[in-house]
């Protein structure tokens, strides 16, 4: 009986995405990936939160961004956001201190909507 991959690309570690660039699709850094939040019903990565703005952790501002919503460049090992930058700008986001509850069903609507992505 023949064995189908299971991965295309190596799984990697959690801890080695942390602090991953983020890039538009142009290749400006935008930030990089802060967090991860996984969907306890699915096992499945729902969210990434990336760092976005400011200067020298001054005004920077979090966003929880649907995974999908990313593709990961292997040549440059970055995450590339199919966002423009200026949508990005005006993303519903929050700082260190205050995050969203995740577990909101309107806010993962509204997050999902906001990126074109589907729950």
């Amino acid at each position: 009986m023949r064995q189908t991959a299971m991965f295309s690309h190596s799984p990697i570690k959690a801890s080695n995405i942390l602090g991953t660039r983020v890039v538009a699709v142009d290749g400006e850094i935008l930030g990089n990936i802060k967090e991860m939040v996984i969907d306890p019903a699915t096992g499945r990565l729902a969210y990434v939160v990336m760092s976005f703005g400011g200067f020298l952790t001054l005004g920077v501002k979090l966003f929880a961004i649907p995974f999908r919503a990313f593709e990961f460049d292997f040549v440059n090992n970055q995450y590339v956001l199919r966002v423009a930058k200026a949508r990005l700008k005006r993303a519903p986001g929050f700082d260190a201190d205050h995050w969203p509850s995740m577990a909101d069903e309107k806010w993962n609507r509204d997050v999902h909507a906001y990126y074109g992505e589907t729950l």
